[in-house]
């Protein structure tokens, strides 16, 4: 029996000029170890900007914000950009209503997610 929620999955993603995780599913506190795993074994396993891609992602709670918060701070001790992929959904209204899209990157997709990075 494995501890990873049916409707979760976390996949690395490579773009031309920066690495990253992409998102599926449902993003709470049952999916949250998993979630630290895959960002902290890919933000480990690389170097340079970082993306990651929410757009997969259908429900978020506060416990997935605090994650996406705690691998901003993981790269920010390296000097590292983080860029996040969220296009207009529930997902991209939960990080405006909680303040955090002030503290993030935020962009519609992959392609301007390295823009922004590069």
């Amino acid at each position: 029996m494995t501890d990873q929620p049916i409707s979760f999955k976390a996949a690395r993603v490579d773009l031309p000029s920066a690495s990253g995780v992409a998102i599926d599913g449902e993003v709470d506190v049952a999916a949250v170890p998993a979630l630290e795993r895959a960002l902290e074994a890919a933000i480990e396993t690389t170097a340079g900007g970082f993306v990651i891609d929410l757009s997969g992602v259908e429900f978020m709670d506060s416990s997935g914000l605090l994650v996406i918060l705690n691998a901003r701070g993981l790269l920010a001790r390296e000097d590292r950009a983080l860029a996040v992929v969220c296009p207009a959904n529930a997902v991209r209204q939960l990080l405006e209503v909680a303040g955090v899209s002030q503290l993030l990157t935020v962009c519609d997709s992959r392609e301007d997610a390295e823009a922004a990075l590069s």
